[in-house]
Parts: structure tokens; C-alpha cells; sequence
């Protein structure tokens, strides 16, 4: 028997595939368009904004419920002696409370931690305690991997309006840009507490492209090396050019293009974003 299973939710948007290369469980969220609801994952990218567009109201998100984690850590405890429970910043969604709810059931066997951050900012996370639990690491030291990549993974996101941040109610401090910004792209991105932050603004698609690699290379510093990811929302042409521009300035271990799935664009709308894990040494 294995020391750790990893779980995560689907906020991470984890692909099935890759969480079958991983070995990891992810717990899906739900989506309600009127008065019908899907699970995170059964709409591909396309049909789910087309839905969302022709419904009279935005789509609401849900946690998964308490018995949703505890049947996932019951099953995972079945092939492994302790589950680290990897999730989404508490800050954005009561997932992890749900999740610390079911772990209470489990007589101290399940860990639950809180990333800070959401989609490929806490799927960078997750896949470095799988890798570790992969090579037969504690507990501990699974958290210890943990705490190290959520101090240097970074994100940032490129939205091309607020809209659907401002009626989700989870813009924060992004608030302030709402308003009277004509043509202006603005990037957000995770503070060390697990909100939104601006990470800049410009003033057309192109431009706040290169922004967006620009805060990226200012986020690697002197480091060259990283595990990268390029998300985006119908936005499959800026994704191609961000791969790209990636790949010539740095020394690429893993980038990864990813469709951001229907929870995180029910709340984000059309856009991109860059999710990177600097190596160091």
C-alpha cells in the first residue's frame, strides 16, 4: 500500500487525462444554466459559453457536497494509508470547508490544503504532491512540496471584460477597474491570501498579451527553467501566440495548453491566462 493518494476539485481543471497520468481523484463541481445542472467537465468549452449566453441570467457554481469528498477518501483510503486533500483558495469557494468537513470523518488519515489559488495555479500545485507521493513521500513531506509550490507558483489572467467577475460577486479588489476602462484589457492575478489582485492593464488584445509575458518573465526573475501553463476561453489564437512566446524565452521542463473549464468561465468569461512553476538550480 502506497503512503498518500492526492484528491483535488475540479476547479483545477485537471483533465481527466492527465489525472489518470497523475493518479489523481478530483472531486467535480456543478454548474446550474437555468434550471438545468451539469457537473464540471460534462459540457466541452463551446457549448457551455453558448448556453451561458443564451440564458437570461449567469450561471451559478456549487461546492461538491461532504458526502462527494467523503466517498472519494473512503475509496482512495482503500489503496492508500493517509489522502492529501488539495483544493481551491478558501477565499473563492466554500470547497475546502466542505472538504474539511468529510475529512473530520476519517479519524486524522486525511489532510486538507488550501492552494491559494484556483485552476492551473493549484493544478501546478497538486501535480508536485503527486509526483511526490508517486516517489513514495510522507505526508509531511507532501506538505512540505505543497508549501513550496504554493510560494512560488504565480498566475495571471487576462480577461477580456469584468463582466461576469463583477456579477459573481468575487472581483474584490479588482472593483476599483470596473468602470469607464474603453478597450482596456486587465490582468488579475492571486495574492499571498488567495484573492484577486491586478497584476496590469493595457490597452488592447495585443498589448496586454505582451503584458502578460512580460509579468510573467518578471515573476521568473533570473530563473529560466519552469513548468508552464497557457489557458484560455475561446481564445485559442492567444494561447497559440503565448506557447510560443514561452517557448522562445525560456527553458520550457512542461507547458501545457488547457481549455479552462465551465466553473472557472462562468466566473472569468472569455480570456487567457499563464500559470507558471519556476525550478530552480
Amino acid at each position: 500500500m502506497r503512503q498518500v493518494g492526492i484528491v483535488t476539485d475540479s476547479t483545477s481543471d485537471i483533465t481527466p487525462q492527465i489525472a489518470q497520468e497523475l493518479d489523481i481523484d478530483v472531486v467535480p463541481l456543478h454548474v446550474a444554466i437555468g434550471r438545468e445542472t451539469f457537473t464540471d467537465g460534462d459540457l466541452t468549452q463551446e457549448e457551455f459559453f453558448l448556453r451561458m449566453e443564451e440564458a437570461s441570467s449567469l450561471p451559478t457554481t456549487s461546492q461538491p457536497s461532504v458526502g462527494a469528498f467523503a466517498e472519494a477518501y473512503r475509496s482512495g483510503l482503500e489503496g492508500f494509508e493517509r489522502i492529501v486533500s488539495v483544493h481551491i483558495s478558501a477565499a473563492l469557494s466554500g470547497t475546502i470547508e466542505s472538504a474539511h468537513e468529510a475529512a473530520r470523518q476519517f479519524g486524522g488519515r486525511v489532510e486538507v490544503f488550501d492552494t491559494r489559488n484556483l485552476s492551473w495555479g493549484e493544478a501546478l500545485q497538486v501535480g508536485e504532491a503527486a509526483r511526490a507521493a508517486a516517489a513514495g513521500a510522507s505526508v509531511s513531506d507532501v506538505l512540505r512540496v505543497l508549501e513550496h509550490a504554493r510560494s512560488h507558483v504565480r498566475m495571471v489572467v487576462g480577461l477580456d471584460t469584468l463582466d461576469n467577475l463583477a456579477k459573481g460577486g468575487r472581483i474584490g479588489k479588482v472593483a476599483a477597474l470596473v468602470g469607464g476602462l474603453l478597450n482596456m484589457r486587465v490582468l488579475i492575478t492571486m495574492n499571498e491570501h488567495g484573492s484577486f489582485d491586478v497584476a496590469g492593464k493595457a490597452r488592447g488584445a495585443t498589448a496586454a498579451l505582451e503584458t502578460t509575458v512580460e509579468w510573467v518573465a518578471k515573476q521568473m526573475g533570473d530563473v529560466l527553467r519552469g513548468r508552464f501553463v497557457v489557458m484560455h476561453a475561446l481564445s485559442a489564437d492567444k494561447a497559440e501566440w503565448l506557447e510560443s512566446r514561452l517557448r522562445e524565452l525560456f527553458d520550457v521542463v512542461e507547458l501545457r495548453v488547457i481549455k479552462a473549464g465551465a466553473v472557472i468561465t462562468t466566473h472569468t468569461g472569455t480570456g487567457w491566462g499563464v500559470e507558471v512553476l519556476p525550478i530552480e538550480g
